[in-house]
């Protein structure tokens, strides 16, 4: 299963028009605990514990130290859509099935987390995790 972060939320809402039932996104109904405007940092330990991969626009997300950190802690899988210029829901939607396919059998091979991948009009590719210096931690 997936989850949409608030900077794709509108994938998400398209995803689950068309009839998907694997997309869960802030403010859904199936996941109460997360309304919209929730903190990254406040989210990512229930998408942690839900074993969803994370989808998202929000390329500073597994940079940021406090996010880096939770990445570790959590066990975050994620991947970052997007392109040099921005895309919209739309464009973000046939990305996403146009890759989808790759992305199960990376999601498989990668197994549980921490990883972060990058989903691109050119394909899919792994993105560097850093781990957090144990001071930080």
């Amino acid at each position: 299963m997936y989850f949409t972060d608030e900077n794709a939320l509108g994938l998400g809402k398209l995803l689950r028009r068309t009839g998907r039932d694997d997309i869960l996104y802030p403010g859904h109904e199936d996941l109460p605990e997360i309304p919209v405007g929730t903190l990254d940092l406040d989210w990512m330990p229930i998408i942690g514990s839900r074993n969803l991969v994370v989808v998202t626009r929000d390329r500073r997300i597994r940079t940021r130290p406090a996010e880096l950190h939770a990445y570790w802690e959590h066990g975050i899988r994620s991947v970052w859509i997007g392109a040099k210029q921005d895309l919209g829901p739309r464009q973000q939607l046939d990305l996403f099935l146009r890759y989808e396919e790759r992305l199960r059998r990376e999601i498989t091979k990668r197994g549980p987390g921490p990883w972060a991948l990058a989903m691109s009009p050119s394909g899919l590719r792994p993105l560097r995790l850093h781990e957090p210096n144990r001071d930080q931690r």
